[in-house]
């Protein structure tokens, strides 16, 4: 009994197609990750330890993690609101909205981190107006208001589809057998779209987890302001001290590791439950 591997196709060519996608994969992924894992390797158990275990790190290890989750539990809300609003309803000025939502992801990092900075600031138009005392540049609130900024085009871009392939008659159905407006949505819509939202919550963690560049601004450089792991990585890049950045690299690396093989188990579980 022959084992098949592969579909049959009327288009030949999967020996050369899944050469070259095993070479870019190994190219490009592979081997720099196995070249970091290895760099960290030559430093010893001993000296690694310490490197990412230091106070300061964990602090960068609680607020990475912390604002990035706040910021994709954020655009997993108001990204389903944009989502649906733009799904569901027609009124002027639709196609401007839709394209907004995309500025994340053609703006430089670094614009986006000058633009809050500039808007946040004390001095700035919305930092003006907030309370004596309440500071939003330089604190853990900046970090989480540039990490939601970034993440949101990928929940708003990844439920679209699912919600257009959304039926209203099932909506309608629901409503005609007495369900209420709360009972459909959790019963009905949210079951039916929660695969593309887990998908969009863990792109925008994942995305928030590496960001960097519309960080750095608004969070400040100097020691005891609010700093993430990729600022104290590119701290070590400065100082020329490799061994400890690329350290730091393969925490980061086994957190989206961990985040993915998460984020994957439960899309299986909610497609299970869908059906």
């Amino acid at each position: 009994m022959s084992l098949q591997l592969k579909k049959p196709s009327v288009l030949p060519g999967f020996g050369l197609t899944m050469g070259l996608t095993l070479f870019y994969l190994s190219a490009l992924v592979l081997i720099p990750l196995a070249g970091l894992v290895l760099k960290t390797k030559s430093m010893g158990w001993s000296r690694f330890a310490a490197t990412v275990t230091q106070p300061e790190i964990l602090a960068s290890y609680r607020l990475s993690v912390g604002a990035s989750l706040a910021g994709a539990v954020v655009d997993a809300v108001f990204g389903f609101l944009v989502a649906w609003v733009l799904v569901r309803y027609t009124f002027p000025g639709k196609k401007l909205i839709d394209a907004v939502v995309d500025l994340p992801f053609a703006l430089p990092t670094a614009v986006s981190g000058i633009a809050l900075s500039a808007l946040y600031a004390r001095d700035g138009w919305i930092g003006r107006l907030l309370p004596q005392g309440v500071e939003i540049s330089y604190t853990h609130w900046g970090v989480i208001i540039a990490l939601t900024f970034v993440g949101l085009p990928f929940v708003v871009r990844t439920l679209q589809p699912a919600l257009e392939d959304l039926d209203p008659q099932f909506e309608e159905a629901a409503a005609s057998l007495g369900a209420d407006r709360l009972q459909t949505f959790f019963r009905v819509i949210l079951p039916t779209v929660l695969p593309a939202l887990l998908t969009g919550f863990s792109l925008a963690f994942a995305r928030a987890l590496g960001e960097y560049g519309s960080v750095v601004f608004i969070a400040g450089t100097s020691a005891g302001q609010a700093q993430i792991v990729p600022m104290h990585i590119v701290s070590k890049l400065e100082e020329y001290d490799y061994a400890a950045a690329t350290a730091l690299g393969v925490m980061m690396l086994l957190a989206s590791f961990v985040l993915l093989l998460t984020v994957n188990v439960l899309q299986w579980w909610s497609r299970r439950y869908a059906t």
